[in-house]
């Protein structure tokens, strides 16, 4: 098949109204019925009315006697009114009123005589604590109406007036098609998985996982195959059976990417490729009246295409009102350039700073799919900026609870994995709260903690005239008295090699004499700052190690790219060789210090994790990690 590129890049607005618009996406599922005890979640079909009324007799909302309120009259502390047995009834709450009766009287207002005689010192008002026949519902009145998500409150209300069944929408069918020859399924055997080129088939997952979410069914399909063949057939037996069809890659210009064509040659391509960043390559069409969709293969481009065209389409289809996300201002923690001409959807991390909502970006590639999982939440820049100052307003978008956001600490500043560990240990302590972390390196952190964009960062910078670590740096950037350094840890920094250290490396001079592929850390990182002084210390320059200049946010990341062969060594601590199994040839000790801003240091979060540093069972749990010193942890340096 010829290889094609967009035909023309549309705008959201565009393409969402082209999609929303069509015939085939204004038709509502037809109705079905469904025991009442079932149909949580599910969208009513029809209004819903009472078959009986509640209470459908007259009832007492008290424990008490019932009673002729004229017998009552004229009752009075000073003259107490004496009424024998067979004046009144003894009643519980939801007992029937006896139809000579019309009050109650609560049980504490009655003195009880001998003989079943009574005694009331204050008249009774007619119908007074009594429940009347229908005070709740009354038979034949509208209990829910249609296009009403139905509730736990829901079910129980109407199972009380006697519906025991009723019509709801029939959730949209959605076949989920993963196309692609590399792939391989996620519970195949780990000799499939670990082939190379085999990419795990997850997003169909993903997918499913989504239109579940939002009332939809998902009919997961097996890995469809990389040709055109393949997937027209795939299209047809799909169209068979559901509302939408959903196939996921093969949407781009590749040459393997036929989708777009197919689906013009089958039926009518609405757009292909839409001014958004992740998601660019997507195309939507109709074939044989149904709405067919091709969903980027990265993962994070999938979830934003999915939420901005599936998600509208499938409450549509529901005969649901289209939901405005929900937006709080906010400022944008770091200069973050962006490509104009597409507006790009930025995974954050946020929190509350001194009275600020701080956003602070994640990773941004498209393959990137922990972003999301990290990400607190979203932030669209828009298609005619090329970004945002550090500082600017700008409005956040959360994937997870306002509060529990307002309730995290903000760490920007060196990785390190103590800093998840901490955060799950305050999680458990502090349900709620959060140590939300981005990885920028040491001196970005620091810069950060002076702008006031996080609660805390990680440092481990070395004076290199001294050997001392951390304090001339925050004296330095930070003015007296708004931070303080609090001792985390001494870890070891070493290179981390392949298991069996085939290079036979020792020492950052034999990086040099057996030209090594290295894997460096970003500029202004602690570890890059302790490489370059080392080599200093050994009258070398990084420009004579090959790889110096490939960087790469996190220990893990430095160790990820060794064990697959993507460099020979990098510079990481013992813990992130350890936990891919790698080799590891100590360099030096430094320490890991948090500088945190002193307005921080009391709230309940912040005097959490500074207990939590201290905790006998949490050191025993960093000590297995391996490569770590916690003697002095907790102890304040400035």
């Amino acid at each position: 098949m010829e290889r094609r590129r967009y035909l023309r890049k549309t705008s959201l607005a565009d393409c969402l109204a082209a999609w929303l618009q069509h015939p085939s996406a204004a038709r509502l599922t037809e109705p079905e019925t469904v025991a009442t005890p079932l149909a949580r979640g599910r969208i009513t079909a029809a209004p819903v009315y009472a078959l009986r009324s509640v209470p459908h007799f007259h009832c007492s909302a008290m424990d008490g006697i019932a009673l002729r309120a004229e017998a009552t009259f004229g009752a009075a502390e000073t003259r107490p009114k004496r009424l024998d047995g067979g004046q009144y009834t003894v009643v519980d709450t939801g007992d029937p009123i006896p139809e000579t009766a019309d009050s109650v009287v609560m049980v504490e207002e009655v003195r009880w005589l001998e003989e079943g005689a009574i005694e009331l010192i204050e008249a009774a008002s007619p119908w007074q604590h009594i429940r009347l026949a229908g005070e709740d519902l009354v038979t034949t009145e509208m209990v829910l109406p249609s296009g009403h998500a139905v509730r736990a409150p829901d079910i129980a209300a109407l199972l009380s007036c006697g519906v025991r069944e009723l019509p709801v929408r029939r959730r949209p069918r959605v076949a989920v098609l993963p196309t692609g020859d590399e792939l391989v399924d996620a519970f195949a055997p780990a000799a499939e998985q670990d082939q190379t080129g085999a990419i795990m088939e997850t997003n169909s997952h993903l997918i499913g996982g989504l239109v579940a979410e939002w009332g939809g069914e998902a009919l997961r399909s097996g890995i469809v195959r990389d040709t055109p063949e393949a997937v027209r057939q795939a299209l047809h037996a799909a169209l068979e059976t559901a509302d939408v069809v959903a196939l996921n890659a093969g949407s781009s210009a590749g040459r393997e990417d036929f989708v777009p064509r197919i689906i013009e040659e089958e039926g009518e391509l609405l757009a292909h490729g839409v001014d958004i960043m992740p998601g660019k390559p997507m195309a939507i069409g109709v074939v044989r009246g149904k709405p067919v969709i091709g969903i980027p293969g990265y993962p994070v481009s999938a979830w934003v295409v999915c939420e901005q065209f599936l998600k509208p389409l499938l409450r549509q289809l529901l005969g649901l009102a289209q939901l405005q996300p929900e937006r709080v201002a906010a400022v944008m923690g770091r200069k973050t350039p962006s490509c104009m001409g597409n507006e790009e959807f930025l995974r954050v991390k946020a929190a509350r700073v001194g009275g600020r909502l701080v956003a602070v970006p994640l990773p941004r590639g498209a393959s990137l799919l922990n972003s999301v999982v990290r990400a607190d939440g979203v932030v669209r820049i828009p298609a005619n900026l090329e970004g945002v100052e550090a500082g600017d307003s700008i409005w956040l978008e959360p994937l997870r609870p306002l509060e529990q956001i307002e309730a995290s600490l903000l760490a920007v500043g060196s990785h390190d994995l103590l800093l998840d560990l901490i955060s799950d240990w305050l999680n458990r302590r502090l349900p709620g709260a959060g140590l939300s972390s981005a990885h920028v390196g040491s001196l970005a952190g620091l810069m950060a903690l002076r702008r006031g964009e996080c609660h805390l960062a990680g440092t481990h910078l070395i004076d290199e005239a001294t050997g001392e670590y951390n304090l001339s740096w925050v004296r330095r950037y930070l003015p007296d008295g708004d931070v303080a350094l609090i001792h985390l840890a001494e870890r070891e920094q070493g290179l981390i090699v392949p298991r069996g250290n085939p290079k036979g490396l020792r020492s950052l001079r034999d990086l040099v004499e057996q030209q090594a592929l290295f894997i460096n850390r970003q500029r202004g990182s602690g570890t890059r700052q302790l490489l370059d002084y080392l080599l200093g210390q050994e009258g070398l320059t990084g420009d004579r190690i090959p790889g110096y200049h490939r960087e790469l946010y996190t220990h893990l990341a430095v160790a990820a790219a060794v064990k697959t062969g993507g460099a020979d060594a990098g510079l990481g601590i013992l813990a992130a060789a350890r936990a891919l199994e790698l080799d590891f040839i100590p360099i030096a000790s430094e320490r890991y210090d948090l500088a945190v801003r002193t307005d921080a240091l009391d709230l309940p979060q912040m005097r959490a994790v500074l207990e939590i540093i201290q905790d006998a069972e949490f050191q025993q749990q960093v000590q297995a990690l391996g490569g770590y010193s916690m003697r002095g942890s907790g102890q304040r340096l400035l």
